[in-house]
């Protein structure tokens, strides 16, 4: 189901950046007030952490939703050294219904913008969202996410 929010280009624009040129680490989106565009929140400079962006995911108000995308690196157990953009969906379970339904619903307008996107994540809560857990995620070969 598709609920008619855009995405704007800047929210294109600033992902290729992140992907391409390596400009950032993360970007949260969220939805504009009256429900009508994607729109870039904040970005993350080239050398932040996951922590620093756990803290802006902690900063969203309990009752609102969230996109987001991070550049996440690991190592493999052979040694090796991969990157992955993971795609966010927040809806925390304190988020109010009608915006977890626009953010589920809106979700597909944007994420097939964004090319080039290696694993999504769903989170209700901080522990979905922990390095452990995206790296679990990430970690395993391809067909098993």
């Amino acid at each position: 189901m598709s609920s008619g929010v855009a995405v704007s280009d800047d929210c294109v624009n600033k992902y290729n950046e992140l992907k391409v040129g390596r400009q950032y680490k993360y970007i949260f989106y969220k939805i504009s007030e009256d429900f009508t565009v994607v729109e870039v929140e904040k970005t993350g400079s080239a050398d932040a952490t996951y922590d620093d962006f756990l803290a802006d995911i902690k900063a969203i108000p309990k009752d609102d939703c969230r996109y987001a995308v991070f550049d996440f690196d690991f190592d493999t157990s052979d040694g090796g050294k991969r990157s992955k953009i993971c795609f966010y969906v927040w809806a925390p379970d304190t988020a109010r219904i009608k915006k977890k339904m626009i953010y589920a619903s809106s979700k597909d307008a944007l994420r097939k913008k964004l090319i080039g996107i290696g694993a999504e994540i769903q989170g209700t809560d901080i522990s979905e969202v922990s390095a452990e857990s995206v790296f679990d995620r990430v970690s395993r070969g391809p067909g098993n996410q």
